[in-house]
C-alpha cells in the first residue's frame, strides 16, 4: 500500500487509495457504454462482433494502464465516438473491406506515434485554428447523433427530401425515444454514470418487452484476431485523407481532452500540461496495437473528469479502469445480445453528440472568415457521411476565406499545404 501511495505521488496531490479507487469506478461506469457501442458499430462494417470486442477491451486496457503507469493521470483511453461511426462509413460508401480501412487506422496509429516523439505535434496544433478543431468536433458529433437517429428508425430515408421522421409505430424505434428520455432524465439530475444506467435500464425493457433475448451472459475470452488488415490497399485505393482524417481527429480530441482534464485537476504548470509526451504515447500505442486487433482509433475520454469529480488526482484512478476493462473480457455473451438491440446503443450516440457541441461557443461567430469555415464542416460530415470530406472542405475554405478579406498572413503556411493536398485529392483522387 504504501509502495502504491509512492508510485502514484498520493500525498503530493492530495488525495488516498479509498479515494482513487472510488474514482475509478466511477470513471468505468461513466464510459462503460463504449464496450457495448463500439462492437454495435463497427460490426456494422463487417468485423466480427468478438473481434471488435476484444480488440475494444484490448485498446483501452493498454491505454489506459499507459496513462497510469507512465503519466499518472487520472485519464481514460478506449476506443472514440465518432471515430467509430466513420469508419464504418468509409467500408459502407467506398464498398472497401474493413481490412483496407484498418490499415488506415494502422498508419494514422503510426504517424501518431512519430508525431508524440517529437516537436512537429506542437507545431501542427498550433497551426490549425480553433475555428476548425471546434468545428470539426461539433461536426463529428452531428456525425454520430445522425447516425443514432438512423440506426434506430426516428430517421428514415425519404426520396424526396433525403430524410424524414420514422414509424413510431416500431418497436425499436419507440424503445429508443423512450431510452433516450430515461437517459436525459438520468443526465439532468446529474447522476453518475447515466448512460450506463440508461442502456442497462432499456436492455431491461427491451427483455420484458420481448425485444432483447440472452444465451449467457459470462463465457471465456473470445479468440484475438491479431493484424487482420490490408495496408497494401491502402495505398492502392488512395485512401490518405482517411488516414489524416483519422490522424488529426485522434490528435485534436485526445490533446483537448488532456488538457480538459488536467485544468480540473490542477495538474496544468504554467499552460503546460506535466507528462504530456507520455499521455499522448499513452493514445498513440492504444490506437496502433487497437488498429491490429480490429477496431478504430482510440482517445482519452472525457468522461474522466466523473472520476475527477470523485476526487481522483493520479494514475490510480486509470489503473482501476484498466483493471475494470480487462475483467470485461469474460461478458462477452452479455455485451453481444445488448449490441444487438440497436434502441439500446442509439441514445448513447445522440447524447455523446450534444457533448461534442461544447466547443460551438467558442468559435467567433461574427467575423465571418472564421465562422463559415467552421460551419462547412459541421454541414458537409452529416450529409456527405465522411469526416474526411468535411476537414477537406474546412481546409480550403479558410485559408481561402482569409485571403480575399486580406489577412492571408494570419494564415500558418501549413494550411495553404494541407488547403491544396486537399483541392487535389478531392477533384482527381475522391476518397471518402
Amino acid at each position: 500500500m504504501n509502495s502504491m501511495k509512492k508510485f502514484f505521488k498520493l500525498e503530493q496531490h492530495g488525495t488516498s487509495v479509498k479515494t482513487e479507487l472510488l474514482a475509478g469506478l466511477t470513471t468505468f461506469l461513466a464510459m462503460a457504454y463504449i464496450l457495448v457501442v463500439n462492437p454495435a458499430v463497427l460490426s456494422a462494417a463487417g468485423i466480427p462482433f468478438d473481434q471488435v470486442f476484444m480488440a475494444t477491451v484490448i485498446s483501452a486496457v493498454i491505454g489506459t494502464l499507459f496513462m497510469a503507469l507512465f503519466a499518472n493521470h487520472p485519464i481514460a483511453i478506449a476506443p472514440g465516438m465518432g471515430l467509430n461511426a466513420y469508419f464504418t462509413s468509409v467500408v459502407a460508401t467506398t464498398g472497401l473491406s474493413y481490412q483496407v480501412v484498418l490499415g488506415t487506422v494502422f498508419l494514422a496509429g503510426l504517424l501518431f506515434l512519430l508525431l508524440s516523439l517529437t516537436s512537429l505535434r506542437e507545431a501542427l496544433i498550433r497551426a490549425i485554428p480553433d475555428s476548425l478543431k471546434y468545428g470539426i468536433t461539433g461536426g463529428i458529433g452531428l456525425f454520430i447523433a445522425f447516425l443514432g437517429l438512423k440506426m434506430s428508425g426516428i430517421v428514415v430515408a425519404n426520396p424526396e427530401n433525403l430524410v424524414t421522421f420514422g414509424d413510431l409505430h416500431r418497436s425499436v424505434t419507440l424503445l429508443t425515444i423512450l431510452g433516450l428520455f430515461i437517459t436525459l432524465i438520468l443526465m439532468a439530475r446529474r447522476i453518475p454514470g447515466a448512460l450506463f444506467i440508461g442502456m442497462a435500464i432499456t436492455a431491461l425493457i427491451g427483455y420484458f418487452t420481448g425485444q432483447l433475448h440472452f444465451d449467457g451472459f459470462f463465457a471465456a475470452p473470445p479468440v484475438p484476431v491479431f493484424f487482420d488488415m490490408d495496408l497494401p490497399g491502402v495505398f492502392s485505393q488512395g485512401l490518405y485523407t482517411t488516414v489524416f482524417a483519422f490522424l488529426l481527429v485522434t490528435l485534436f480530441d485526445t490533446t483537448g481532452t488532456l488538457i480538459g482534464v488536467a485544468e480540473q485537476t490542477g495538474a496544468m504548470k504554467n499552460g503546460e500540461l506535466p507528462r504530456a509526451k507520455s499521455a499522448l504515447l499513452a493514445d498513440a500505442t492504444a490506437t496502433t496495437i487497437g488498429s491490429m486487433f480490429g477496431t478504430s482509433p482510440t482517445t482519452a475520454y472525457i468522461e474522466s473528469t466523473t472520476g475527477v469529480a470523485a476526487g481522483g488526482r493520479t494514475g490510480l484512478t486509470s489503473l482501476v479502469v484498466g483493471c475494470l476493462f480487462a475483467l470485461s473480457f469474460f461478458v462477452s455473451p452479455l455485451v453481444g445480445a445488448i449490441s444487438s438491440l440497436s434502441a439500446i446503443t442509439a441514445p448513447a450516440l445522440i447524447i455523446v453528440g450534444c457533448f461534442m457541441m461544447e466547443g460551438l461557443a467558442r468559435i467567433q461567430w461574427k467575423t465571418f472568415d472564421e465562422a463559415f469555415p467552421a460551419f462547412a464542416i459541421m454541414l458537409m460530415m452529416p450529409l456527405t457521411a465522411s469526416i474526411a470530406t468535411g476537414i477537406a472542405v474546412g481546409f480550403i475554405t479558410y485559408p481561402v476565406m482569409k485571403l480575399v478579406s486580406g489577412k492571408g498572413r494570419e494564415v500558418h503556411p501549413l494550411l495553404y499545404i494541407f488547403g491544396l493536398i486537399f483541392v487535389i485529392q478531392l477533384v482527381f483522387f475522391p476518397a471518402h
